[in-house]
């Protein structure tokens, strides 16, 4: 009877020894939104400019970590470009995209010791003017992080005055992984003349710079939307994760959201198109567009495109910061 209380007690006390141990080794939230974000940085012909993004990793079928990063689409629009070419005879859209790239900093004892930068390609991308501005990206370095984001991928919305976090780049590079908080503000906003999709509205504190970047329920870090727009710091909309979703099941692509689902073989995802929709000729009025657009501007920082050689991380000198629709 002795030895099987003492058995007991063991087998209880190494389980409680475990549970401590796991416990001990999870990151913070904190310290898991730092891991899984990102700036994206976009060097076009006419301009630079910086937005945020976040990791979603899977496994291939040889074990490496594949990290995929979702932004928004008019962070990288800069980067696009379209050719025609003749297949049996009849003329082709071609579209194309320049590498974006992605920056991770290192922190160590409480100060800035470095940074990652590598190149991405664009797998998936959905206009921000017909489309849900949103971008799918792959780092093209196997096992760059092991860390992932975890969406939201149930039915229920949260309600309003949920509490939530936001990490993003605000005013880019120099603002990197920058957390904010505030509510969830309203639910379904629809303006017609600036998208045809819903908005959901947030007061976490964005600047430019934070569009990409994820917005998250500060109760367990799940993903809950995108931020694209801002009509001031504590006035912004997201791209919600239910929206996200929509796009995902129409366009075959969930495996990107929901890591249950079996990731493509590298010949699949190569057979992906990047783009779906074309540009539909829109019904409403320009000047009623360009209101909104001033309203609700992108929250990407733009840079002066430069031609002096210098490197990349010093060409961010001292610059006023703005928004810009297109660039």
């Amino acid at each position: 009877m002795k030895t099987l209380l003492a058995s007991a007690f063991l087998m209880v006390f190494l389980s409680f020894s475990a549970n401590s141990d796991e416990k001990a080794k999870a990151p913070s939230t904190a310290d898991h939104l730092q891991n899984v974000s990102v700036t994206i940085r976009s060097e076009g012909q006419w301009s630079n400019g910086e937005g945020s993004g976040v990791i979603f990793t899977r496994k291939d079928a040889k074990g490496n970590q594949v990290n995929f990063v979702w932004t928004a689409a008019h962070v990288i629009d800069n980067l696009r470009s379209t050719r025609e070419v003749l297949v049996n005879g009849s003329k082709k859209t071609v579209v194309e995209f320049k590498d974006p790239m992605i920056v991770k900093e290192i922190r160590q004892n409480g100060r800035t010791v470095g940074r990652l930068q590598m190149d991405a390609e664009v797998l998936k991308y959905s206009n921000a003017d017909d489309g849900h501005d949103l971008a799918l990206l792959r780092v093209r370095k196997l096992n760059f992080v092991n860390d992932t984001v975890t969406f939201h991928l149930k039915d229920e919305i949260p309600k309003l005055g949920t509490d939530l976090l936001h990490v993003g780049s605000l005013l880019g590079q120099m603002g990197a992984n920058s957390m904010t908080d505030g509510i969830y503000s309203q639910h379904g906003r629809l303006i017609k003349s600036l998208n045809k999709h819903v908005f959901d509205q947030t007061t976490v504190t964005a600047f430019p710079g934070s569009s990409g970047g994820g917005v998250y329920l500060k109760s367990n870090a799940q993903y809950i939307g995108m931020l694209v727009r801002g009509a001031g710091e504590g006035f912004n909309l997201i791209v919600p994760v239910r929206r996200m979703q929509e796009y995902c099941e129409k366009h075959k692509i969930m495996w990107a959201l929901d890591p249950k689902l079996p990731m493509p073989s590298e010949d699949d995802l190569k057979k992906l198109p990047i783009e779906h929709e074309p540009k539909e000729k829109e019904n409403s009025d320009d000047a009623e567009k360009e209101t909104a657009k001033k309203n609700f501007p992108f929250m990407i920082r733009i840079y002066p495109k430069y031609d002096d050689g210098r490197p990349d991380f010093l060409k961010i000198g001292p610059q006023p910061f703005k928004t810009m629709e297109k660039h």
